[in-house]
């Protein structure tokens, strides 16, 4: 007797490896998911203006790190003592205008390096409700608690979208034609619109990724975590308290997942066996200063020195000093 409902993961997805690098962009989702790629020691850049949730905050994104924007004080606005980017994420905002956008800079500059060195861009679509500035237009990515009543809130097409990411992907795959594009929907609950409301939403999102893999077989992709959580899963034990956000049982279910589909068996050893140094570092030991603990310490060391001698490209510098720094104790 079988007690779920079984998504099956699409066919082909990209093969991706640790020698790959990898952009990830998108809603909250994205960065949980960035978060197990860097732990697992893949080279990627997660969410360089923070977290956006609807597509066209997204494409505005990718499109200045392509082009290298610079960002000056005139990009910004001050509100409740702080300088803020309407493109950025509250965690680039300062009571100083220029530590804002120092913050921003850096993380464009790091992504402009990078974009067209990319093997693969994940792009997760949270929502496809959007707030247009009244004054400028401008879809934003972040409100920062401005007034609605300074905003026009309306829900995206799919035309829009395709159209939008047609023009953009024709420009990214025209300078790296290999490039993969991995798409998936959040499926985190958008509830302020009400269930049926974001069902909408969602379905927009879903129909527009479908329209973007028929028009690039070759080089889009959907991932469906959206379905893994809302069919495989459907349980609110996998949900967080607010009953909203995906539990770490969720988004770990759904890593796994993608791993399976996405990874080659060594990809998978590698893996493995840093999760393995991770766990042996965050053992808290009853005697640190003790002989045994000091050898034990050694034996990560050898083990970190073994998988850089096979495989140069991993990057244990945050292992290895931690290591050094206890046996100095």
């Amino acid at each position: 007797m079988n007690f779920i409902t079984p998504v099956e993961l699409p066919a082909h997805l990209p093969c991706l490896r640790h020698t790959d690098h990898l952009l990830l962009l998108g809603s909250c989702f994205a960065a949980n998911m960035g978060a197990r790629f860097t732990e697992a020691k893949f080279s990627c850049d997660v969410n360089p203006y923070g977290v956006l949730y609807n597509p066209l905050s997204i494409s505005s994104a990718l499109r200045e790190i392509v082009f290298g924007k610079v960002y000056g004080k005139e990009d910004l606005f001050f509100f409740r003592d702080c300088w803020h980017s309407p493109m950025h994420h509250g965690d680039f905002s300062s009571p100083l205008a220029d530590e804002t956008l120092k913050r921003i800079n850096g993380r464009i500059a790091g992504a402009h390096e990078q974009i067209f060195r990319s093997a693969c861009l994940l792009l997760t679509f949270g929502t496809s409700w959007v707030y247009e500035q009244k004054n400028t237009g401008r879809i934003v990515g972040n409100c920062h608690k401005l007034p609605e009543k300074e905003f026009t809130r309306r829900r995206l097409t799919v035309d829009e979208i395709v159209s939008d990411y047609v023009s953009l992907l024709s420009g990214l795959l025209a300078r790296n034609s290999g490039l993969k594009v991995i798409f998936t929907v959040s499926p985190i609950r958008h509830i302020r619109e009400g269930m049926h409301a974001n069902q909408l939403s969602k379905s927009v999102l879903l129909l527009a990724v479908d329209r973007l893999q028929a028009a690039f077989p070759e080089n889009v992709f959907y991932f469906p975590a959206y379905e893994l959580v809302l069919d495989e899963l459907r349980d609110y034990r996998f949900y967080a308290e607010d009953m909203v956000h995906p539990s770490e049982v969720a988004v770990q279910y759904v890593w796994e997942r993608f791993s399976s589909a996405c990874f080659s068996p060594e990809t998978l050893q590698i893996i493995e066996e840093s999760e393995n140094i991770r766990r042996a570092l965050a053992h808290k030991p009853f005697h640190p200063d003790s002989e045994e603990y000091k050898r034990f310490l050694g034996q990560i060391v050898l083990k970190i020195d073994r998988l850089n001698g096979k495989y140069p490209y991993l990057d244990f510098q945050k292992e290895r000093e931690l290591c050094h720094t206890r046996l100095k104790i």
